[in-house]
């Protein structure tokens, strides 16, 4: 396939440079409720995951009990920032300008959310109501669940195995492949970190790209490679 049916965009962490912000608020209160944690350990381990998963699975390794309160409180704190400090990562907007296939965002992040950050930055123009969360589906699964991906994809009749998926975390590649779905890495964000890239690929990433400047590129060779 010289193009894709679909080329589908994570939204926090690949096309706008979100994830540390929410995980420096998220990580100061799950620290003041009694787990210690960095914003650079909530990224390396739980980028990609509703806060209210991060909540459950450090339940499960610390046994602290967590009020289920924080999750509201850390939605509105994490909005309130965003609204005034997220920018979209250099060279998002040319890098999802070039697909001249189908393309949309499918995120884990609430669907008002993903809306005022892609007017704040410019991106919504790209996707003309193309934007699927996973709390909007169905089943109501997040990643690392495929359900967001297949859904999608059902939407703007797209073969999952002809459907590219740009991934920052474990979880979302996690999802994309059990969508049957192929699978670019991308480790621009401010939350990287070293082995960022090693990671992804150990996850299911076919290639990592660092720069939105060598995805058009990575996409066309990957795409060609697939006809050969």
């Amino acid at each position: 396939m010289s193009q894709p049916d679909l080329v589908i965009f994570d939204f926090d962490g690949t096309l706008v440079d979100s994830e540390f912000v929410a995980a420096r608020i998220e990580a100061e209160m799950i620290t003041q409720a009694g787990y210690e944690i960095s914003p650079e350990e909530l990224s390396q381990l739980y980028a990609g995951l509703t806060f209210k998963d991060i909540l459950l699975r450090i339940e499960e390794v610390s046994s602290i009990p967590f009020q289920a309160s924080l999750i509201d409180q850390a939605e509105e704190l994490v909005d309130k920032r965003l609204r005034s400090e997220v920018r979209a990562i250099e060279g998002a907007r040319e890098a999802v300008a070039s697909v001249t296939s189908k393309r949309c965002i499918c995120s884990n992040s609430q669907a008002d959310r993903i809306g005022f950050m892609a007017e704040r930055t410019g991106l919504a123009p790209f996707f003309s109501g193309h934007i699927y969360s996973s709390l909007d589906t169905p089943s109501r699964n997040p990643k690392p669940a495929p359900d967001v991906f297949l859904y999608a994809a059902q939407k703007m009749e797209a073969a999952p195995a002809k459907t590219f998926v740009v991934e920052d975390s474990v979880h979302g590649i996690a999802g994309a492949k059990a969508a049957g779905m192929r699978v670019i890495g991308f480790t621009g964000a401010s939350h990287s970190y070293a082995g960022h890239a090693d990671v992804l690929t150990e996850a299911g990433a076919e290639t990592v790209i660092r720069r939105w400047a060598d995805f058009p590129g990575v996409l066309a060779a990957l795409a060609e490679w697939s006809d050969a």
